[in-house]
């Protein structure tokens, strides 16, 4: 059976409800904070939500349970736990309508489980928060960010994972993007970032991470792009993400060969980096690269010259999105 068309029948009677919709955003994962967790936390994660691209789901009442379109056997897997855990009944359609880019750094993995957890618990008449539903699918084992974005949007910040605890990260600090802002975003198609056990492999593999280090990135993200973001100070806010991107990057050249995985992606942000753009970088492993722009114009017009400037490298593609200062969309459905 492929991965468009997945089924598992049960038995028993039929749940008579309304079919449901979610719309989850994608995410941007902006950096850890303190990968060594000498103060008992490790981790700690900054991150915003993305008006673009999004996941839609659609999940009907069925005779058995069957999931469709793209990830649908990821989408299955999410019912099939989540009926078990909450003892929910699983005969339902679920079509996965649009997928995130899968592997590129915008939370694919984690926006799907939750929409279909979500949506599953909204049709059984017992709607479960973002954390219930994280902890139960064993996501967030190291950020809170795809959570907090499922959940209400924004910029986030997490504070890490406690030693000796499963728990999902606990989001700290939560603030809107400004509605003038905007992320450029460059894609490129025949690349993608660690995922699974290759990337557990890679940051096991990681250099030591000095105490040093995690306090200059602490400060930077505590003392100065916070509250830049409040005080909507694009500049500030950009060069302090700009600089956590570069340290990073450089703590995991060994292990992507750079401080980006697309050697694409990098030239295209070094272009952006050279055009005034601050807060450039990558997004968790890539290829995702960003630039966060003051105005929408000036994210139009770098868009323009990174199109007209990188037209002989057909993979790589850019789009300009907003901030999104909410969470995952739910819209309930008629009955057939």
């Amino acid at each position: 059976m492929n991965d468009n068309t997945q089924s598992i029948a049960r038995p028993g009677r039929q749940t008579h409800a309304n079919g449901v919709r979610i719309v989850a955003p994608a995410r941007l994962h902006l950096g850890f904070l303190d990968l060594a967790g000498s103060v008992g936390r490790r981790f700690g994660s900054l991150g915003l939500t993305l008006d673009q691209p999004t996941l839609s789901l659609k999940m009907a009442p069925a005779d058995e349970l069957t999931a469709a379109g793209p990830d649908a056997s990821r989408a299955r897997a999410a019912v099939e736990r989540v009926a078990a855990q909450f003892n929910f009944d699983p005969r339902v359609a679920v079509t996965v309508e649009r997928a995130l880019p899968p592997h590129a750094g915008l939370g694919s993995g984690t926006q799907l489980a939750l929409a279909a957890g979500s949506a599953l618990a909204t049709l059984r008449g017992r709607p479960l928060d973002a954390r219930t539903l994280t902890a139960a699918l064993d996501r967030g084992a190291r950020s809170g960010i795809g959570m907090g974005a499922f959940a209400e949007g924004g910029v986030l910040l997490d504070g890490g994972k406690a030693a000796g605890r499963d728990a999902p990260p606990p989001i700290l600090a939560r603030h809107p993007f400004p509605a003038d802002w905007r992320i450029l975003l460059a894609f490129d198609d025949r690349s993608q970032g660690l995922s699974g056990s290759e990337e557990v492999t890679a940051m096991n593999a990681l250099p030591p991470f000095e105490d040093a280090l995690a306090g200059h990135l602490c400060r930077l993200t505590l003392m100065v792009a916070l509250p830049a973001l409040v005080e909507q100070d694009c500049a500030a806010f950009g060069a302090a993400i700009g600089e956590i991107q570069a340290r990073l990057g450089d703590h995991y050249a060994r292990a992507q060969g750079g401080r980006y995985t697309s050697k694409d992606v990098e030239a295209a942000m070094e272009f952006a980096t050279a055009e005034g753009a601050a807060g450039v970088g990558q997004s968790s492993w890539g290829p995702t690269g960003f630039a966060i722009l003051g105005t929408p114009d000036t994210a139009e017009q770098l868009a323009t010259r990174l199109r007209q400037r990188f037209a002989h490298r057909p993979n790589l593609s850019f789009e300009v999105a907003r901030g999104r200062n909410t969470g995952a969309r739910t819209e309930r459905l008629g009955t057939d």
